[in-house]
């Protein structure tokens, strides 16, 4: 079997909890030294960096959430200082503010040997030709995937999203051999593929590395019958590192983490309370190698199970089951993080409409679309077809502004959206996302 770091991916498990333990403390006496924020939160919990002296002292401190980097937007969460950072990245906020996070030269080559180690999991080698077709930019899956592919030293396609006849004209004449993508994006060149009269077999695909949104067994089996590939699942998030968190390897039983540098934990998402190995709960993680933004307990709102026996392929690493869901209200469409408080922010800017909407999400095509039904107050229920289409217009422009993505935006008569006495229901997704 061959392993990008052998020694840290088949580490004695308590040769680990030392490594993991080091790393935490310099970690904790780093952010209250350098992060006010985080020094605050920790003297109001009682506690300081001497009190953290193993990864068991861990539950002592206080969780970090999405809200607190939109409250200390854009750099007061970054433990250095802004000419050490060569990156920054963003990803979007629940109220239309970015979350924003930075990177030292450090930091990118950490990422870089993370999705490298992902990237061997999965088999792909210095002789492939990876095509990655996530998005580029503030984004951090294609610029993730970009450095994790060169450190291995395959040859890399920087093509990003979009423009689907491109891709699937440059998959053909590259010669790909590596496919990097949203798993909904995959079947689309797919249906796209097969409308241009295509086969799998004029492709030279042999491995799928896909994340950035939730899919089902049912997808995978879809993907590699229609593309040809074996698919893999490959998890991060933006505030952690981006991809290269966690990526299944051959024997498909979970994701590995890369422990050595993020320390997992499930919780009970109502209490807090720290939940043993086999139990459902929320991922939490601690970057404990990070130097512009390592978080410590970062409540992700995932939905996993956490287990630490040893992998089929000899990996030693916590695994995590696939995401289920979430214990928040954020949705992810095309790959984008979208929360209804986002949408709700713009709506509350027009005199025209009621602050009552629903979303329906659904996949059509293989592509996920999004309708936002908003109900117009009486001002303008017997108004002109025409100036009902402008208001729809000039909000689908905002919305998408805000959110980076596409809607449609639909007027609905007033008192048709229905009303909830507890906490209201705003979104319908309608997409088969996970099995049952």
């Amino acid at each position: 079997m061959k392993y990008w770091n052998e020694k840290m991916e088949t580490i004695d498990k308590e040769e680990l909890k030392k490594i993991q333990s080091e790393r935490l403390r310099k970690t904790v006496k780093r952010v209250y030294e350098n992060v006010p924020y985080y020094a605050e939160k920790m003297k109001k919990a009682g506690i300081t960096p001497s009190d953290i002296q193993s990864v068991d002292d861990l539950s002592k401190l206080p969780f970090t959430y999405k809200t607190d980097l939109r409250d200390n937007y854009p750099f007061g969460t970054f433990a250095t200082q802004l000419k050490d950072v060569i990156r920054v990245h963003a990803s979007s906020g629940t109220t239309g503010k970015q979350t924003v996070v930075g990177y030292t030269k450090n930091d990118i080559e950490i990422w870089a040997e993370c999705v490298a180690r992902c990237l061997v999991s999965a088999g792909v080698t210095k002789d492939d030709i990876v095509h990655v077709a996530y998005g580029y930019g503030l984004f951090t899956g294609g610029l993730g995937l970009h450095y994790g592919g060169e450190c291995i030293g395959a040859t890399v396609i920087p093509v990003s999203g979009g423009n689907t006849t491109r891709q699937i004209q440059l998959l053909k004449d590259f010669e790909a051999t590596v496919l990097c993508c949203t798993p909904s994006y995959a079947l689309h060149l797919a249906d796209e593929m097969k409308a241009a009269g295509l086969t799998k077999d004029d492709l030279k695909l042999r491995i799928g590395i896909f994340g950035a949104e939730p899919w089902t067994q049912e997808m995978r089996t879809q993907i590699e019958n229609r593309l040809g590939l074996k698919a893999y699942d490959i998890y991060g998030l933006s505030e952690i590192m981006g991809p290269g968190v966690s990526m299944n390897c051959d024997c498909q039983a979970g994701l590995h983490i890369i422990s050595d540098h993020f320390i997992a934990e499930i919780i009970d998402p109502d209490t807090g309370e720290v939940l043993p190995d086999g139990s459902r709960g929320e991922l939490v993680f601690t970057c404990i190698t990070k130097e512009a933004l390592p978080l410590i307990r970062y409540r992700t709102r995932d939905l996993s199970v956490l287990t630490h026996e040893v992998c089929g392929c000899g990996r030693t690493s916590a695994r995590m089951e696939k995401v289920t869901g979430r214990s928040d209200d954020m949705i992810i469409i095309r790959g984008v993080n979208v929360f209804p408080s986002q949408i709700e922010s713009v709506i509350l800017k027009y005199s025209e409409v009621e602050p009552h909407y629903m979303i329906y999400v659904d996949r059509v095509g293989n592509l996920d679309i999004m309708e936002i039904q908003i109900e117009m107050n009486y001002s303008i229920f017997s108004d002109q077809v025409r100036k009902i289409e402008s208001i729809e217009r000039k909000l689908r422009h905002e919305i998408e502004s805000t959110l980076g993505i596409s809607a449609k935006i639909k007027l609905v008569e007033p008192n048709t959206i229905q009303r909830s006495e507890g906490k209201a229901k705003r979104v319908i997704d309608n997409r088969k996302l996970f099995n049952p």
